[in-house]
C-alpha cells in the first residue's frame, strides 16, 4: 500500500496555495509498489510499471508507403522522364529478394518489402504504362520518396513507452506493432470513498423534510474510476465523531487513499478533521481556492486521506485540481497537466488577492472570437452550473479583477475528468 509517515508534512499557516499543497504531496507520496502482468488488450488506462524497450525495428524492413513502382534512383535519367521495363511484382507479405534487377521497375503495393537496391517508389497515379511492358516515370521525384525505411518509426533498443505513462489506445497500437502481448503495470490504487452528514440519503430512498440525496459520493466514485482506481464505496457516515474515527482507521488498513466529502469546515457537526487528528495527523485543511476552500489533507495509519467540501461544485473543482494529481502520484503515473486555452471574457468579475478562483462559463462564437459567458448563479451547491456550462475560467492568485473583453484561461471539463 502507498504509505506516509504521520509527520510527512508540516504546515502552520492559514490558507495554503494550491501549488504549494501539490508540491508537498508530489515530493512525499510514494506510488503503489505492487505490479501485475496484463494482456496488452486489457491494458487501456493502466499505468506502465517499467519503461518498454523496442525489441524489434518498426518498420521491421524497408517497405513501400504506396501502390506504385519501385526503382533504384541511380537508374533514372536526371534530365528527363525515364522508361524502364517492369521487372517483377511484389505484394504485401511476399519476399522481394528475387524480384529485382537493376535497370527495371518492380510493381509494388503498400506495405510490400522494398526490393534490394531499390530505394524510391513512384505512385501508380503518377506514371504512364507503355504498351511494350515498360513504365514511364516522370522527372522530379526525390531519392527515397514513398519508401519507409527500417526503424523509421522506432529503432530496436530505443525506449518505446516510458514508465509511468497511463496507457491509451495509441500506446496499445505501438505495443502490438512491436509484437508485445503482455505488459507489466502497477496495481490499481485502492480508494475508499464515503460521504458524511445526517442530512444525506441514498438516491431512491424516501426524503424527510430536512434531508437531501447524496450526490458527492457518486461524483467521486465515477471520477476515481475514470482515473484508474479500484473504489470501495463506504456509503454515508453519520455525524458521529467516534464512528468516523473507527471508519477511518478501518479503511486505512485496506486502502491506499481515503476520500471523504463534507464535515471538514468549522461547524460543530463537522467531525472529519477531529477524527483525522484523533487517529493520525492533519496536514492542512484550508486551501486558497474557490470554490473549495475547506479541503483537509491528513494521514491515518500511514494512509493519505483527503477530506473534500460538502458542496457538489466544490467537490468537482477540488477533485480536478487537488485530488486528481494526488491519485496520479499514488498510481505511479505521470500526471497530465490541465492545459488552458485562451478565450475572451464576456463579463466582469472581482476577487480577493491570494486565492485561485474558478468560474463556470459557457462558450459561444462571436465572429472570429470565442467568448465566455459566466453562469448566472455562483453558488457552490448549484449542480446545474456544471451541467449547463462548458468549463471553467481560471483566475490566478494575483488577479483581482476581470474586465469584459480581456483574455482569460479556460479549462474544458473534459480535461478535468
Amino acid at each position: 500500500m502507498a504509505q506516509l509517515s504521520e509527520d510527512a508534512f508540516a504546515f502552520g499557516g492559514d490558507l495554503m496555495r494550491v501549488d504549494e499543497a501539490l508540491g508537498l504531496v508530489a515530493a512525499r507520496i510514494h506510488p503503489v509498489a505492487e505490479t501485475e502482468r496484463v494482456a496488452v488488450t486489457d491494458s487501456d488506462g493502466r499505468v506502465l510499471a517499467h519503461s518498454l524497450i523496442a525489441p524489434i525495428n518498426l518498420p521491421v524492413f524497408d517497405n513501400s508507403a504506396v501502390d506504385g513502382y519501385a526503382v533504384a534512383y541511380a537508374d533514372l535519367d536526371p534530365d528527363a522522364a525515364t522508361a524502364l521495363p517492369i521487372g517483377g511484382r511484389v505484394a504485401a507479405g511476399q519476399s522481394a529478394e528475387c524480384h529485382f534487377a537493376r535497370g527495371t521497375a518492380v510493381r509494388v503495393f503498400t506495405g510490400a518489402p522494398m526490393p534490394s537496391e531499390a530505394d524510391t517508389v513512384f505512385m501508380q497515379e503518377d506514371v504512364r504504362l507503355l504498351g511494350d511492358g515498360r513504365v514511364e516515370l516522370p522527372l522530379g521525384l526525390p531519392r527515397g520518396a514513398n519508401r519507409r525505411p527500417k526503424g523509421e518509426d522506432i529503432a530496436v533498443g530505443a525506449e518505446a513507452v516510458a514508465a509511468g505513462r497511463r496507457l491509451e489506445p495509441r500506446d496499445i497500437a505501438l505495443l502490438a506493432a512491436l509484437g508485445l502481448s503482455h505488459v507489466e503495470v502497477r496495481r490499481r490504487p485502492r480508494v475508499a470513498v464515503f460521504s458524511t452528514g445526517d442530512e444525506l440519503r441514498e438516491p431512491g430512498a424516501p426524503l424527510s423534510a430536512a434531508a437531501i440525496y447524496d450526490s458527492n459520493r457518486f461524483t467521486l466514485t465515477t471520477m476515481l474510476r475514470r482515473s484508474g482506481c479500484e473504489v470501495t464505496d463506504l456509503g454515508i457516515l453519520k455525524d458521529n465523531r467516534d464512528a468516523m474515527q473507527a471508519s477511518l482507521w478501518a479503511a486505512a488498513q485496506r486502502h491506499d487513499l481515503i476520500v471523504t466529502s463534507g464535515g471538514v469546515s468549522t461547524g460543530e457537526e463537522d467531525h472529519v478533521r477531529a477524527a483525522i487528528a484523533a487517529r493520525g495527523s492533519l496536514v492542512f485543511w484550508r486551501l486558497a481556492i474557490k470554490p473549495g476552500r475547506p479541503v483537509a489533507m491528513g494521514v491515518v495509519s500511514g494512509t493519505p486521506l483527503v477530506g473534500l467540501p460538502g458542496n457538489p461544485v466544490a467537490v468537482f473543482v477540488t477533485f480536478a485540481h487537488v485530488l486528481r494529481p494526488l491519485v496520479a502520484a499514488i498510481a505511479g503515473a505521470v500526471a497530465s497537466p490541465l492545459v488552458p486555452s485562451t478565450v475572451i471574457s464576456g463579463f466582469g468579475h472581482r476577487k480577493k488577492v491570494g486565492r485561485r478562483e474558478y468560474l463556470r462559463v459557457s462558450l459561444e462564437r462571436r465572429e472570429t472570437q470565442i467568448v465566455a459567458t459566466k453562469y448566472p448563479v455562483d453558488g457552490a451547491g448549484i449542480i446545474t452550473s456544471l451541467t449547463r456550462t462548458d468549463g471553467m475560467v481560471e483566475l490566478d492568485e494575483e488577479r483581482t479583477r476581470l474586465e469584459p473583453g480581456e483574455t482569460v484561461p479556460f479549462i474544458d471539463y473534459r480535461q478535468m475528468i
